[in-house]
């Protein structure tokens, strides 16, 4: 009796996919189709041959190797001439050329100087404008300062450079990812036709040189992974060690760059974990693996990134405006500081004019001025603050707490101040004592306010402090720059330190000073003597105790983290929030305000930031429908399957890094710029390349014959570069400049453009 014929089962409603047969092995995981029926399937009875799957244009496949050179060389032709293209146009300081230009000069005279990023992108602009002739004497004050004959181009050039090569980075890494030249060039066009990054790249900007390094790790990272099936190979070698050092290119430029660190250690605990995984791999040849990371993607970029500031460091050896952001000890070793080769009175004696640092990083000098607190601001009487700056107002002159005696009588003899002795503190600039009492501090909540008080050196009780050594013993003297020292206010038994908080307009933007009832010993409470002024007392030379290249490395760090978390917006500068950015919310002012300036306004390219964040969520929408298709048993075709591992793994890792450089914005408590967004943009950009190079393929399968779904393809493809250029051309003048009447103004090559209020030209 003949078996009955087995159901067919449902036909799938998705072209290209196929339901795996009920019960077979394996039905949920990825399979080919079957290549043939010259084996027999000893499970269920054979069903019916099905139908031909239908197949996707042959653009899915790997591109020819032929038209690759060719596409490489357009995409770095369009680069450059985008990015070069009216270089030196304004011929004036535009935006933060104030700052890394003035820095780059700083490099070539050799002058220290203090920033809240690390030195890297700075010395780089240096060696750019020394290389091409600029002298170093500009002094970027402002901007809209002209250049004259200064030697500007130099500098905008290398910066422009670096945001060329950003472009083949970028096209080279979705090439690597996705095998598919079409989302490659669509990622460039993204990129060449955007007007923000044309004007990020054109100026004397730090962000250039960090995208560079930043895609520089994404690529080696992604091309070392290509190479996983040729482990210890010559070129697996060299694309991790270039991940290592482009790894600490972009820590030194901007602490953002640990965004990309991130990313790229994440990768590296997924491929040691499958490698940990592979039960054919002995635990010797994983040890191998692990101490390759640890060699080039750990100690290598650690020691590449400490040599950056041992050049720093070695460079910089002259006095300039960063000296009070940094210990006493530090500034010794700077020539020309008043703290190099010093030779001042040893121990301090009454009648002594001296100056006090705080020892917590960044601590300041002790300041007063003539101002007064506010009303409302504890009681109406002189300011005192910590002031980073060496300063005429930082002076005062020790005297004794229960004699008015002058001093500087040659006559009287010294007596030199001891540990435990009560002092008064007279400010020498205004002649008013060092004085707190019970009010609150301005901003300090449980902490008391000091202020300075009195009339020519006459005040109260509330004028006394107990001065004592830390780990000194009564009757001890006090030495410059050794001796750390705290004050304990008499009356109240408070201790006088510097909270680090910074004081508003009012304060002149200085640290907060206050006298705190808690009497934990910290370095906010903490000071030591530095300027020695005693004529009666000789002078001697104090070989200061140079701290270690490791103590100046740590000591920096922690000055520019807290410069960092203290940054604060300038009058009248457009600030924004992580929000904002992904639509393209608000610009930001590079050159110009009035109708008669040359006008240059930072700005992305609205069609392609918007085409950008469309892509996102698209992009989810297709990784949810393929993750539920794979859940469902449903089987892939082999064009489908290079799809959907293009999506998942290629384009999951584009997400990553998205994400990490996006979403830490929302947790910072510093100030925040537009610009800080483009890192993340570079990531959504080559998603979008991969998505709708995925979707276009995706949709011409359903056309039959494949010469047909090519057509579909191709049109897909030339309308998005059409869209994106035609859109670069209503925009272009956001980046190259404009000059004439606003976009309100039906004249204006803007006019009708501005299609958001918050856009601000």
């Amino acid at each position: 009796m003949r078996a009955p014929r087995p159901v067919r089962p449902p036909r799938t409603p998705y072209p290209g996919l196929r339901r795996s047969r009920p019960g077979a092995a394996g039905s949920t995981a990825l399979r080919m189709p079957a290549a043939g029926r010259g084996q027999a399937d000893p499970g269920p009875p054979r069903q019916r041959e099905p139908r031909q799957p239908r197949r996707l244009p042959p653009h899915s496949a790997a591109s020819p190797a032929a038209a690759r050179p060719a596409a490489l060389a357009l995409v770095i032709l369009l680069s450059f001439a985008s990015r070069f293209h009216r270089l030196a146009e304004p011929p004036h300081v535009c935006w933060d050329e104030t700052h890394f230009g003035k820095m780059g000069s700083y490099y070539i005279n050799r002058t220290f100087f203090f920033d809240v990023h690390p030195p890297l992108g700075k010395m780089l602009i240096g060696l750019a404008g020394y290389l091409s002739g600029y002298d170093g004497t500009f002094p970027f004050q402002k901007p809209g300062d002209r250049y004259e004959q200064h030697n500007y181009v130099g500098m905008r050039g290398f910066c422009a450079f670096l945001g060329s090569c950003l472009v083949p980075l970028v096209y080279l890494t979705v090439l690597e990812l996705s095998k598919s030249l079409p989302a490659a060039l669509l990622t460039a066009f993204l990129l060449i036709f955007d007007t923000g990054c044309i004007t990020l790249s054109q100026y004397i900007l730090l962000d250039p040189i960090l995208m560079f390094f930043l895609m520089g790790a994404v690529l080696s990272m992604v091309k070392c992974n290509s190479c996983a099936d040729r482990p210890f190979s010559a070129s697996w070698w060299f694309w991790m060690s270039l991940t290592g050092v482009s790894l600490a290119g972009a820590m030194g430029v901007k602490f953002v760059g640990l965004f990309v660190v991130l990313l790229v250690g994440l990768n590296t605990m997924h491929d040691l974990w499958d490698l940990l995984g592979n039960l054919s791999l002995s635990l010797v040849m994983f040890g191998k693996h692990l101490l390759a990371r640890v060699l080039c993607l750990i100690l290598l970029p650690v020691a590449l990134y400490t040599a950056v500031f041992a050049v720093h460091f070695t460079v910089l050896n002259k006095s300039g405006p960063g000296d009070g952001f940094f210990s006493s000890a530090f500034q010794s070793q700077l020539i020309g500081n008043n703290l190099h080769n010093i030779s001042v009175p040893e121990h301090l004696a009454y009648g002594s004019v001296v100056t006090m640092k705080n020892l917590r990083m960044a601590g300041g000098y002790l300041h007063s001025h003539w101002h007064l607190y506010p009303e409302g601001v504890g009681a109406r009487q002189q300011q005192v603050t910590a002031y980073l700056h060496k300063d005429l107002n930082n002076f005062w002159i020790i005297k004794k707490h229960d004699s008015d005696t002058d001093l500087s009588d040659p006559s009287i003899p010294v007596e030199f101040v001891r540990h435990g002795d009560i002092i008064r503190l007279e400010h020498k600039e205004t002649s008013r004592n060092l004085h707190s009492h019970q009010h609150e501090a301005p901003l300090t909540r449980k902490h008391f306010q000091v202020t300075a008080y009195g009339i020519n050196g006459t005040g109260d009780s509330n004028d006394f402090w107990r001065i004592e050594v830390v780990g000194r013993k009564a009757e001890k003297l006090i030495r410059v720059l050794r001796s750390q020292v705290r004050l304990t206010h008499v009356a109240t038994g408070c201790i006088l330190g510097s909270s680090g908080k910074i004081l508003p307009k009012w304060g002149w933007e200085q640290l907060e000073v206050t006298c705190t009832p808690y009497l934990k010993e910290t370095p906010n409470s903490l000071w030591n003597f530095e300027d020695h002024i005693n004529p009666k007392l000789p002078n001697i030379s104090l070989d200061v105790l140079k701290p270690s290249f490791a103590e100046i490395l740590l000591e920096s760090h922690m000055v520019m983290i807290q410069g960092n978390t203290a940054l604060k917006p300038k009058d009248n500068e457009v600030t924004s929030k992580p929000w904002h950015w992904p639509i393209n919310y608000q610009g930001l002012r590079f050159s110009g305000v009035n109708e008669t300036d040359y006008r240059v306004y930072l700005l992305g390219n609205p069609v392609i930031w918007w085409l950008n964040l469309i892509t996102i969520g698209l992009y989810l929408l297709i990784t949810v429908f393929t993750a539920v298709a794979l859940k469902r048993g449903v089987q892939l075709t082999s064009e489908l399957k290079e799809l959907s591992r293009v999506v998942l793994r290629g384009g999951g890792q584009i997400m990553l890094g998205w994400l990490l450089h996006y979403l830490p914005f929302f947790m910072m408590g510093r100030v925040l710029y537009f610009h800080h967004y483009f890192p993340a943009m570079l990531f959504s950009s080559m998603l979008t390349g991969i998505t709708w190079d995925t979707l276009l393929k995706f949709f011409a399968g359903f056309w039959t014959p494949s010469a047909t779904a090519r057509k579909v393809y191709g049109a897909g493809f030339l309308a998005l570069v059409l869209l994106i250029i035609y859109s670069f051309y209503l925009f272009h003048p956001l980046s190259y400049g404009i000059v004439g009447p606003m976009a309100s103004d039906p004249s204006s090559p803007m006019a009708g453009l501005r299609w958001m209020d918050s856009w601000e030209f």
